[in-house]
């Protein structure tokens, strides 16, 4: 390291981004320290991944428990099934602690040296933060913001905190609405709908585009409706807005035509759970003092290296990962972008492959994906050139999922006709968050859908549900 600067590396936030980027740091031999002004971990261990899995772990227990069609097919009987809310809160608070507490023990061990307080940006590769105590200046070769991001609230929304809250307070489940509202049908939206089901609460999910689930891949999309929507205590609005919600008792909410913005339905609730996705958190970092402009959305442009960009431009020693770059709003993919920036800082250039990035929703049964949907796919066939196909694998068909008398789920691969290489995975049913991996790390490795089809997999497992598909892929394929 050059003695002109305090570190060789200053990452301003310590989400699971600005982590995964300092333990790397440190493998390869840089003097690191990471400003964090709130919580260490960030929203996924605080109030987002983590909290949300315990709540889901024990939620979805509860509705296995009482699911007594489901146990007498496994001849199974059980009396009464009851839960503590309290406690279920309280585990999600704990793992909460745990995390955190390995999160930070694991920096400290490796000399990571944390500063508490505000970070911001006051120059070229100098960063002023501001603490109760003061502030202080340090400088750094290299800058990495990790800054993250915020629930998004729209406009005619006002929340309180407790009868309108965002997924920040609902993952505290400081209390059961008997009736709830959601407003959003991505994956936040559904998570928690599960949760309250599972619990008794009866849910409204708003959804302003036309379909619900309209990230998903159609297919999945369409089976996520009977399964996790169908059968379970959830009306949908879809096509509508929430244009006012008024916090209280009942919290009054009025819904609009998309279109016209006239107000068709007034609805009163318990509670309602603003699920409208996020924004980045770029404001007062200081990015003025380096000449960069955020998009109209708030997002920081970086290349595929992490780089910052102004006016199209690479500012030197600056970098930005995760939630702020609004690339992939997905906590493994801002420490993938941080092990990426590390590595270009150490002279070893690489990029960022996104459509190699799985996702998952911890629903029951889960929902998995990488890579393309299949209209994004036709949408690339059609501008590059080429044809596409897909193939089906159903759970019905697997032997372990029948064995677990759990057998609605669907495995579907997207991929070139001419050349196998695999454009997305969309899996629904038991341990789809587990098991989409097989795909992503296909796609990572560049490995086309024949060169897949004499992999083994274990019998009897889940896992042949992708052995099926794979099979049924590579046929037109000479082997």
């Amino acid at each position: 390291m050059t003695q002109q600067f305090d570190y060789d590396l200053v990452i301003i936030g310590a989400g699971v981004g600005g982590h995964g980027a300092a333990l790397h740091a440190v493998d390869c031999g840089l003097k690191t320290a990471i400003i964090e002004a709130a919580d260490m971990g960030g929203t996924c261990v605080n109030r987002g991944c983590i909290p949300s899995k315990a709540l889901l772990a024990a939620s979805g227990r509860v509705r296995e428990l009482r699911d007594q069609h489901h146990l007498q097919s496994l001849g199974i009987q059980l009396g009464q099934v009851n839960f503590d809310r309290g406690q279920i809160a309280a585990h999600a608070d704990n793992l909460v602690d745990t995390i955190r507490g390995n999160l930070t023990n694991s920096l400290t061990r490796l000399k990571v040296e944390i500063i508490q307080g505000w970070g911001k940006v006051v120059g070229n590769q100098k960063v002023v933060v501001k603490s109760d105590a003061g502030e202080q200046t340090v400088t750094a070769r290299d800058i990495i913001i990790a800054s993250g991001s915020v629930p998004w609230v729209p406009p005619g929304i006002e929340i309180d905190g407790r009868t309108v809250f965002t997924s920040d307070d609902a993952i505290r489940l400081s209390w059961l609405p008997d009736w709830v509202a959601i407003i959003g049908s991505g994956y936040i939206g559904l998570e928690f709908s599960d949760v309250y089901t599972a619990l008794g609460s009866e849910v409204t999910i708003i959804e302003a585009l036309d379909t619900l689930m309209p990230t998903f891949d159609p297919d999945i999309a369409k089976i996520a409706k009977r399964v996790l929507i169908d059968p379970r205590d959830i009306e949908t609005h879809a096509g509508r807005l929430a244009k006012k919600v008024t916090p209280g008792s009942p919290v009054v909410i009025e819904l609009a035509d998309v279109k016209t913005k006239e107000v068709l339905e007034v609805l009163e609730v318990d509670a309602c759970l603003v699920a409208t996705g996020r924004i980045p958190a770029t404001d007062n970092l200081g990015l003025e003092a380096i000449s960069v402009e955020t998009d109209r959305r708030g997002f920081i442009p970086v290349n595929d290296r992490m780089q910052v960009l102004s006016q199209g431009e690479v500012v030197p020693h600056v970098y930005a990962i995760g939630d702020a770059t609004g690339k992939m709003m997905l906590a493994h993919a801002a420490s993938a972008q941080g092990i990426v920036v590390v590595e270009n800082i150490c002279d070893r250039p690489r990029d960022v492959n996104y459509r190699s990035i799985p996702a998952a929703a911890f629903t029951h049964p889960e929902i998995s994906f990488v890579g393309l949907t299949e209209p994004q796919a036709k949408e690339l066939a059609k501008a590059e050139g080429f044809k596409i196909k897909t193939v089906r694998s159903y759970f019905k068909a697997n032997s372990k999922a029948l064995a677990e008398s759990e057998a609605d789920g669907l495995a579907k691969l997207i991929y070139r006709e001419d050349t196998g290489e695999i454009l997305g995975g969309h899996i629904i049913g038991l341990h789809a968050a587990d098991l989409i991996h097989e795909v992503s790390n296909a796609v990572a490795q560049g490995q086309p859908v024949q060169s897949l089809t004499h992999l083994v997999h274990t019998h009897p497992t889940i896992s042949e549900v992708l052995d099926e598909a794979f099979k049924r892929a590579a046929v037109g394929f000479a082997h």
